[in-house]
């Protein structure tokens, strides 16, 4: 038999949250599997009882598929343990109680199991759901039982979530899924192209999306190219400049050179010549005025 491998409970605020474990439900359910392919008469209206019970057994749909107990619908004997393993697997617990009195007794695993999978039923549609509308779809009067029959589910990992004390009220994080009617297939088809078609559309707009970012990194990339070479140009031009500039400054030191130019502030005058003979000019010019 399965076990489970974490159960813990812990309160935070006015919430209760609870968390499970994993069960190994496959090999309990292919137990049941082997026994109805040769079980015949009232051993296999047993064995239905038995796996409407068991603990871990919360799916039924390939139980309805094994030829020996598909035969029970045309068995007015039987038939009616035929009609409660399809609620089982595709029902809920309000139908039980529509054909309660064709339909045999619910022993209390059958009914808290028949209500857990009615809870997951209702936790695919909807993430909270009000303890009022689960004590309408599951016929119970008395809040405390609801909690505890909500703690035992989260317990069987049936669901997980938390109860919301202040608010009166079980936040689903998951449920199981239930098995599929096969009337229903249809509409999972319809459902699934619809999706695909859906993603196909996405996935045409994704790779617009793409086509149009490569444009404009191809662009980007040119003119990024673009702006370096002109840089690149206008670096070489700079350097030219530059160069000839320095030809022509180091033409003109050497011309200067060559040609010094006067200290700033320092007047050249032209050097007197010294002129022989001056004093014998003014004995001459004395001895004219003697004579005179």
């Amino acid at each position: 038999m399965s076990e489970m491998v974490l159960k813990k409970e812990f309160v935070t605020g006015n919430s209760t949250k609870v968390t499970a474990g994993t069960f190994n439900t496959n090999q309990q359910l292919e137990q049941f599997l082997i026994l109805a392919k040769t079980a015949k008469g009232s051993a296999l209206k047993e064995l239905i009882k038995q796996a409407m019970e068991a603990r871990d057994v919360y799916f039924f749909g390939e139980l309805l598929e094994i030829p020996a107990i598909q035969a029970l619908e045309q068995d007015p004997t039987a038939q009616t343990y035929f009609s409660l393993l399809k609620i089982f697997a595709y029902g809920i617990f309000k139908d039980y109680l529509a054909d309660k009195d064709t339909l045999p007794e619910l022993t209390p695993m059958m009914t808290d199991k028949l209500r857990h999978l009615t809870v997951a039923t209702l936790a695919t549609k909807f993430k909270y759901l009000p303890y009022s509308t689960l004590l309408e779809e599951l016929a119970m009067s008395n809040t405390r039982q609801l909690e505890d029959l909500l703690i035992s589910a989260i317990y069987s990992n049936v669901i997980r979530g938390k109860l919301d004390q202040q608010n009166s009220r079980l936040e689903v994080d998951w449920t199981i899924g239930r098995d599929i009617r096969p009337a229903d297939l249809d509409n999972i088809t319809m459902t699934l192209e619809s999706w695909c078609n859906a993603c196909g559309t996405m996935l045409q707009g994704i790779q617009t999306q793409v086509k149009s970012s490569n444009i404009f990194l191809e662009e980007d990339q040119k003119r990024k190219q673009q702006i370096e070479q002109e840089v690149t140009n206008i670096r070489k031009t700079i350097k030219a400049a530059s160069g000839q500039q320095e030809m022509e400054l180091t033409s003109s030191d050497k011309n200067l050179s060559s040609h010094p130019m006067p200290s700033a502030g320092v007047e050249n005058k032209p050097k007197k010549s010294k002129v022989k003979g001056l004093r014998g000019s003014q004995a001459v010019n004395k001895l004219w005025s003697s004579k005179n």
